[in-house]
């Protein structure tokens, strides 16, 4: 089943996820909006999608929060989003995703300092390619993408719920549909280490977390995307032989960015129903056919709270 659900995935991939098929006939009128005096923070910000969804949100007039890992690297983003953008309204965060306590401090601390918050961004990701552990004993990846994630969104819910508009979106990857949810192996503790895998495991949780967030919190509005096959940094760095093979069909961190910057902006997207995963401005399925990748209610119900019991196990007290 899963060489099935890679050759359909990586077929479906060369038809979809390249730059040949970013389209081109978008409706340019959905992102013909001002966004001044809304605010947007973004993790990951400092290169590729990330910084090119906080560039296009610049030139709107959003106020934009980086939350990056390395400071030198942000600081010298937040220039050239200034410089070319003219907004001044950029605010950078030094922060490490894969650490969940600081995630959780920076959490509280941003609650404390910001009477609002409209838009969270999840962009920021790893793939690590051997077994590592942060210093809390957390496997980096799953505390990355998805512990990571889980701990900012929920902790930011109740300011972003006092906010106009609402909305969450997580930039997930088309390689979550090879990938059924394993609730009983989150840390990749058993069997051979795969980091492409363990990184599609990340990007699955990460759509069922969407989905269970758009049904517990209405009034947000929750959505999950994949950017398609994009020339970034942290794919050249990730996947080496992937970036060289794919060469120049990989698409732009802009195009990579659209969903994202449309999803954060446009009416239309909020005119959609919370919970669904999107490919370049559309709603698409989350499992390819006859994969078997679908959940079960009771798979789902363990899954939220081993989040929640990982993030007290790394720091009880929270």
């Amino acid at each position: 089943m899963s060489l099935y659900r890679n050759i359909i995935w990586f077929l479906k991939g060369i038809h979809e996820y390249t730059r040949s098929a970013a389209s081109q006939n978008f409706n340019a009128q959905d992102l013909s909006v001002s966004v001044v005096g809304r605010s947007f923070l973004i993790t990951g910000a400092n290169s590729g999608i990330g910084k090119a969804t906080a560039m296009a949100i610049a030139k709107k007039g959003g106020t934009v929060h980086m939350v990056c890992r390395n400071k030198d690297k942000a600081e010298e983003a937040r220039a050239d989003i200034v410089r070319e953008s003219g907004n001044t309204e950029i605010h950078v965060h030094i922060l490490d995703m894969s650490e969940t306590r600081k995630v959780w401090e920076f959490a509280e601390a941003f609650k404390r300092e910001h009477f609002s918050l409209n838009v969270l961004i999840n962009n920021a990701g790893c793939m690590v390619n051997t077994r590592e552990e942060n210093s809390e004993g957390l496997e980096k990846n799953f505390a990355t993408n998805t512990l990571g994630t889980y701990i900012l969104t929920q902790n930011l819910i109740p300011l972003l719920q006092k906010s106009r508009d609402p909305r969450v979106i997580t930039v997930s990857s088309g390689g979550m549909l090879v990938q059924k949810l394993q609730v009983d192996n989150l840390q990749s503790e058993r069997g051979h280490f795969d980091s492409t895998m363990v990184y599609a495991q990340n990007k699955r949780q990460q759509v069922v977390l969407t989905e269970q967030w758009a049904k517990a919190f209405p009034v947000i509005h929750f959505s999950v995307m994949h950017p398609g096959w994009a020339d970034t940094p942290a794919v050249s760095t990730a996947m080496p032989q992937f970036h060289q093979m794919m060469g120049d069909r990989l698409r732009s961190a802009e195009q990579g960015a659209d969903t994202v910057v449309w999803l954060a902006l446009s009416k239309a997207a909020a005119r959609q129903p919370s919970g669904l995963f999107f490919q370049d401005r559309k709603p698409v399925p989350a499992h390819l056919p006859l994969a078997w990748t679908h959940s079960s209610t009771e798979e789902i119900q363990r899954f939220m709270p081993e989040c929640s019991l990982n993030t007290l196990t790394s720091h009880p007290h929270i």
